[in-house]
């Protein structure tokens, strides 16, 4: 699933939530533009950067989203961070901040950067531990959703909708986060149709929406190389049919000759003891003289 463009989206759209998941208070998002930002000259890219939109003591926030283990995730975080600060030169202090799935992916090894997660200018956030999706608020049930296996996801689904439906009364902001999480949906249950899934959830026609649309184009890509594997693979099975056909056919037709060769050169013994000369034998089987002769020198030796 790609969780790096669910999650750009969802702090773009409601960056509260984000605020709400490290403890800050939701209204501090209206202080705040994010956005992803790329390092210059280098290859790096940062996930999403939170930048204060005055120059005051407000803080950076450097978000970083990490659903696939990897030990040089913090190397690679805190060169990006470094390089940031030195290109842009901020006036602002900084924080970081790690979102996991579970603790077990987060497999980076901290040795050389302990400093930053003592002080608290790093933090860790595993969705898995956040708590049940009822009991948290609907912003963050929402990230959750994103981790909930296929059985759980469907009444969690449920609930988040009923739940938009019912706290937000800004039809605008409702239809946002519904679309955010029929995104979701989308994205996790990428086998089904758009009816079942529509139909499964009770929401509108899903291939309608802007979000289905992105969706369905960023996944285009991946399905497509799948099914070139699938279709590789089929092609192959054909061909490799075909070329044995033909393969054993040449193989039937050289096993034939080499066949009646061994019955002509087994006959050569017999016909010479009925008084036939070698000339004759050779002509009535079709083969040299030199054949005959030789044959039935080797059968006078054995």
């Amino acid at each position: 699933m790609k969780t790096d463009s669910i999650f750009y989206r969802l702090f773009q759209e409601f960056p509260s939530i984000f605020f709400e998941l490290i403890g800050e208070p939701p209204e501090e998002a209206n202080a705040y533009k994010f956005s992803s930002v790329e390092i210059k000259q280098t290859s790096f890219r940062i996930d999403g950067v939170f930048l204060p939109r005055q120059d005051d003591e407000q803080i950076i926030y450097f978000v970083e989203v990490q659903f696939q283990p990897d030990d040089e995730i913090y190397s690679r975080l805190f060169s990006e961070i470094c390089l940031y600060l030195r290109q842009n030169k901020p006036k602002h202090n900084w924080r970081a901040v790690l979102i996991y799935p579970t603790r077990s992916v987060d497999t980076g090894d901290t040795k050389h950067y302990r400093e930053f997660f003592d002080s608290g200018r790093v933090s860790r956030i595993y969705l898995d531990e956040l708590g049940d999706a009822e009991s948290l608020p609907l912003g963050i049930a929402t990230i959750k959703l994103v981790i909930e296996d296929e059985n759980t996801a469907i009444e969690v689904a449920r609930q988040l909708i009923d739940r938009t439906r019912l706290e937000f009364n800004s039809p605008p902001q409702q239809r946002q986060l519904l679309q955010l999480i029929e995104t979701i949906l989308v994205y996790k249950f990428i086998n089904m149709s758009r009816e079942e899934i529509a139909a499964m959830f009770e929401i509108g026609d899903l291939k309608q929406t802007r979000f289905y649309q992105e969706a369905k184009k960023e996944l285009r890509p991946e399905v497509k190389q799948e099914v070139r594997q699938e279709v590789m693979q089929e092609v192959r099975q054909e061909v490799m049919q075909e070329v044995r056909q033909e393969v054993k056919q040449e193989v039937r037709q050289e096993v034939e000759q080499e066949v009646r060769q061994e019955a002509k050169l087994e006959a050569i013994p017999r016909l010479l003891s009925l008084g036939l000369s070698v000339e004759q034998v050779a002509q009535a089987l079709g083969l040299s003289v030199e054949q005959v002769r030789l044959t039935a020198q080797n059968q006078q030796s054995s």
